[in-house]
Protein backbone atom coordinates (compact mmCIF):
# COMPACT_ATOMS: atom_id res chain seq x y z
CA UNK A 1 0.00 0.00 0.00
CA UNK A 2 1.24 3.48 -0.78
CA UNK A 3 -0.01 7.02 -0.30
CA UNK A 4 2.59 9.35 -1.75
CA UNK A 5 3.27 12.69 -0.07
CA UNK A 6 4.72 14.59 -3.01
CA UNK A 7 2.45 16.25 -5.56
CA UNK A 8 0.32 13.82 -7.62
CA UNK A 9 1.62 15.63 -10.68
CA UNK A 10 4.79 13.54 -10.43
CA UNK A 11 2.89 10.26 -10.68
CA UNK A 12 2.32 8.47 -13.96
CA UNK A 13 -1.10 7.16 -14.90
CA UNK A 14 -0.66 3.77 -13.23
CA UNK A 15 0.66 5.25 -9.98
CA UNK A 16 -1.97 8.00 -9.88
CA UNK A 17 -4.89 5.62 -10.32
CA UNK A 18 -3.25 3.07 -8.04
CA UNK A 19 -2.89 5.56 -5.20
CA UNK A 20 -6.51 6.59 -5.68
CA UNK A 21 -7.65 3.00 -5.18
CA UNK A 22 -5.44 2.46 -2.16
CA UNK A 23 -6.53 5.73 -0.57
CA UNK A 24 -10.15 4.57 -0.76
CA UNK A 25 -9.09 1.32 0.87
CA UNK A 26 -7.44 3.15 3.76
CA UNK A 27 -10.41 5.51 4.11
CA UNK A 28 -12.73 2.51 4.34
CA UNK A 29 -10.61 1.02 7.11
CA UNK A 30 -10.56 4.31 9.06
CA UNK A 31 -14.23 5.20 8.59
CA UNK A 32 -15.83 1.76 8.75
CA UNK A 33 -13.39 0.00 11.08
CA UNK A 34 -12.56 -2.70 8.54
CA UNK A 35 -9.68 -4.99 9.46
CA UNK A 36 -7.94 -5.62 6.12
CA UNK A 37 -4.65 -3.74 6.25
CA UNK A 38 -5.49 -1.92 9.49
CA UNK A 39 -2.02 -2.67 10.94
CA UNK A 40 -0.12 -1.74 7.80
CA UNK A 41 2.34 1.14 8.44
CA UNK A 42 0.69 3.23 5.70
CA UNK A 43 -2.70 2.82 7.33
CA UNK A 44 -1.40 3.48 10.83
CA UNK A 45 0.16 6.82 9.95
CA UNK A 46 -3.24 8.12 8.79
CA UNK A 47 -5.06 7.22 12.00
CA UNK A 48 -6.48 10.47 13.40
CA UNK A 49 -5.79 12.25 10.09
CA UNK A 50 -9.10 11.58 8.32
CA UNK A 51 -9.47 15.13 7.02
CA UNK A 52 -5.91 15.16 5.70
CA UNK A 53 -6.67 11.94 3.83
CA UNK A 54 -9.72 13.62 2.32
CA UNK A 55 -7.55 16.55 1.27
CA UNK A 56 -5.05 14.20 -0.36
CA UNK A 57 -7.97 12.63 -2.19
CA UNK A 58 -8.93 16.05 -3.54
CA UNK A 59 -5.35 16.56 -4.72
CA UNK A 60 -5.56 13.28 -6.60
CA UNK A 61 -9.00 14.11 -8.02
CA UNK A 62 -7.80 17.49 -9.33
CA UNK A 63 -4.78 15.90 -11.00
CA UNK A 64 -6.96 13.16 -12.48
CA UNK A 65 -9.37 15.77 -13.87
CA UNK A 66 -6.48 17.68 -15.44
CA UNK A 67 -5.49 14.50 -17.26
CA UNK A 68 -9.01 13.81 -18.46
CA UNK A 69 -10.16 11.24 -15.89
CA UNK A 70 -13.53 11.61 -14.20
CA UNK A 71 -13.33 10.93 -10.48
CA UNK A 72 -16.74 9.84 -9.19
CA UNK A 73 -15.99 8.24 -5.84
CA UNK A 74 -15.56 10.86 -3.12
CA UNK A 75 -14.35 9.78 0.28
CA UNK A 76 -17.01 10.16 2.97
CA UNK A 77 -14.96 12.50 5.12
CA UNK A 78 -15.69 16.20 5.44
CA UNK A 79 -12.87 18.71 5.20
CA UNK A 80 -12.62 21.18 8.04
CA UNK A 81 -10.30 23.67 9.69
CA UNK A 82 -7.29 22.52 11.67
CA UNK A 83 -6.60 19.52 9.45
CA UNK A 84 -4.02 17.25 11.08
CA UNK A 85 -1.49 15.60 8.77
CA UNK A 86 0.65 12.55 9.57
CA UNK A 87 3.81 13.46 11.45
CA UNK A 88 5.78 10.56 9.97
CA UNK A 89 6.69 9.49 6.45
CA UNK A 90 7.16 5.98 5.13
CA UNK A 91 9.83 7.55 2.93
CA UNK A 92 10.95 11.17 3.18
CA UNK A 93 9.85 13.40 0.26
CA UNK A 94 13.29 13.56 -1.35
CA UNK A 95 13.49 9.75 -1.20
CA UNK A 96 10.10 9.48 -2.89
CA UNK A 97 11.57 11.22 -5.93
CA UNK A 98 14.38 8.67 -5.96
CA UNK A 99 11.92 5.78 -5.72
CA UNK A 100 9.89 7.13 -8.63
CA UNK A 101 13.03 7.64 -10.73
CA UNK A 102 13.85 3.95 -10.32
CA UNK A 103 10.23 2.89 -10.78
CA UNK A 104 9.82 4.88 -14.01
CA UNK A 105 13.20 4.00 -15.54
CA UNK A 106 11.52 1.84 -18.17
CA UNK A 107 8.00 3.27 -17.94
CA UNK A 108 6.07 6.41 -18.74
CA UNK A 109 6.69 9.33 -16.40
CA UNK A 110 4.25 11.66 -14.70
CA UNK A 111 2.98 15.02 -15.91
CA UNK A 112 5.72 16.84 -14.01
CA UNK A 113 9.30 15.72 -14.69
CA UNK A 114 11.10 14.34 -11.64
CA UNK A 115 13.34 17.18 -10.41
CA UNK A 116 17.08 16.91 -10.97
CA UNK A 117 17.98 19.60 -8.45
CA UNK A 118 16.56 22.13 -5.98
CA UNK A 119 16.21 24.82 -8.67
CA UNK A 120 13.98 22.65 -10.85
CA UNK A 121 11.98 21.51 -7.83
CA UNK A 122 11.38 25.14 -6.88
CA UNK A 123 10.31 26.14 -10.39
CA UNK A 124 7.69 23.37 -10.29
CA UNK A 125 6.26 24.54 -6.94
CA UNK A 126 6.72 28.31 -7.02
CA UNK A 127 3.15 29.28 -7.96
CA UNK A 128 1.71 26.95 -5.33
CA UNK A 129 3.91 28.71 -2.78
CA UNK A 130 2.96 32.16 -4.12
CA UNK A 131 -0.69 31.33 -3.47
CA UNK A 132 0.10 30.67 0.19
CA UNK A 133 2.85 33.02 1.33
CA UNK A 134 4.28 35.88 -0.73
CA UNK A 135 7.17 36.52 1.65
CA UNK A 136 8.15 32.85 1.73
CA UNK A 137 7.94 32.83 -2.07
CA UNK A 138 10.51 35.64 -2.13
CA UNK A 139 12.71 34.07 0.55
CA UNK A 140 12.90 30.67 -1.13
CA UNK A 141 13.48 32.28 -4.51
CA UNK A 142 16.45 34.21 -3.13
CA UNK A 143 17.85 31.10 -1.44
CA UNK A 144 17.59 29.16 -4.71
CA UNK A 145 19.22 31.97 -6.69
CA UNK A 146 22.04 32.15 -4.16
CA UNK A 147 22.65 28.41 -4.22
CA UNK A 148 21.74 28.11 -0.55
CA UNK A 149 18.85 25.64 -0.90
CA UNK A 150 19.36 22.06 0.20
CA UNK A 151 17.31 19.62 -1.89
CA UNK A 152 16.41 17.38 1.06
CA UNK A 153 15.14 20.26 3.20
CA UNK A 154 13.32 22.10 0.43
CA UNK A 155 11.64 18.90 -0.80
CA UNK A 156 10.03 18.43 2.59
CA UNK A 157 9.23 22.12 2.98
CA UNK A 158 7.48 22.36 -0.39
CA UNK A 159 5.63 19.08 0.08
CA UNK A 160 4.22 20.26 3.39
CA UNK A 161 3.38 23.73 2.08
CA UNK A 162 0.99 22.19 -0.44
CA UNK A 163 -1.02 20.90 2.52
CA UNK A 164 -1.72 24.45 3.72
CA UNK A 165 -4.99 26.00 2.47
CA UNK A 166 -4.29 29.28 0.63
CA UNK A 167 -6.47 32.36 1.01
CA UNK A 168 -8.81 33.38 -1.81
CA UNK A 169 -6.62 36.43 -2.36
CA UNK A 170 -3.53 34.26 -2.54
CA UNK A 171 -5.13 31.97 -5.11
CA UNK A 172 -6.21 34.96 -7.19
CA UNK A 173 -2.70 36.41 -7.10
CA UNK A 174 -1.13 33.13 -8.21
CA UNK A 175 -3.71 32.59 -10.96
CA UNK A 176 -3.12 36.06 -12.35
CA UNK A 177 0.58 35.25 -12.56
CA UNK A 178 0.12 31.91 -14.31
CA UNK A 179 -2.50 33.39 -16.67
CA UNK A 180 0.27 35.62 -17.96
CA UNK A 181 1.99 32.53 -19.39
CA UNK A 182 -0.95 31.68 -21.65
CA UNK A 183 -2.91 34.90 -22.14
CA UNK A 184 -1.40 35.47 -25.59
CA UNK A 185 -1.61 31.85 -26.78
CA UNK A 186 -5.15 32.30 -28.11
CA UNK A 187 -7.36 35.17 -29.25
CA UNK A 188 -8.48 37.43 -26.42
CA UNK A 189 -11.77 36.22 -24.91
CA UNK A 190 -14.90 38.31 -25.36
CA UNK A 191 -15.20 38.69 -21.61
CA UNK A 192 -12.62 40.46 -19.50
CA UNK A 193 -10.72 37.76 -17.55
CA UNK A 194 -10.81 40.12 -14.58
CA UNK A 195 -14.53 39.34 -14.29
CA UNK A 196 -14.07 35.56 -14.29
CA UNK A 197 -14.42 33.40 -11.23
CA UNK A 198 -11.22 31.81 -9.93
CA UNK A 199 -12.41 28.45 -11.21
CA UNK A 200 -13.06 29.73 -14.73
CA UNK A 201 -9.71 31.51 -14.82
CA UNK A 202 -7.89 28.32 -13.85
CA UNK A 203 -9.91 26.16 -16.24
CA UNK A 204 -9.07 28.45 -19.16
CA UNK A 205 -5.44 28.52 -18.08
CA UNK A 206 -5.37 24.71 -17.91
CA UNK A 207 -6.96 24.43 -21.36
CA UNK A 208 -4.49 26.78 -23.02
CA UNK A 209 -1.47 25.36 -21.21
CA UNK A 210 -2.26 21.78 -22.23
CA UNK A 211 -3.40 22.66 -25.75
CA UNK A 212 -0.23 24.61 -26.51
CA UNK A 213 2.02 22.48 -24.28
CA UNK A 214 3.26 25.55 -22.46
CA UNK A 215 6.38 24.10 -20.81
CA UNK A 216 6.45 26.05 -17.57
CA UNK A 217 2.83 25.50 -16.55
CA UNK A 218 2.56 21.90 -17.70
CA UNK A 219 5.34 21.20 -15.19
CA UNK A 220 3.71 23.20 -12.38
CA UNK A 221 2.03 21.74 -9.30
CA UNK A 222 -0.31 24.74 -9.27
CA UNK A 223 -1.94 23.78 -12.56
CA UNK A 224 -3.94 21.07 -10.82
CA UNK A 225 -3.75 21.58 -7.06
CA UNK A 226 -5.10 25.14 -7.02
CA UNK A 227 -8.40 23.83 -8.37
CA UNK A 228 -9.01 22.44 -4.87
CA UNK A 229 -9.30 26.00 -3.61
CA UNK A 230 -11.36 27.42 -6.49
CA UNK A 231 -14.52 25.50 -5.62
Amino acid sequence: MRIWDISPGYLNRQSLLGEHRELHGIASILVNGKKGYSRHPETLRWVGCDQALAQRHRQLACEMALRGYREQSPVLIQLGSGTIWPTVYIDQPEQQFVLLKVKYAERESGRIPLPRNAQQLWSQHKYSVLARDVQLYKDIGRAIAGGRADFVRIAQQLTELLRVPPSAGGVKNALQHIWGHVADLAPAPEENPETWSLRKLLEETQHRALLHKEPYLTASTALSELMMWCE
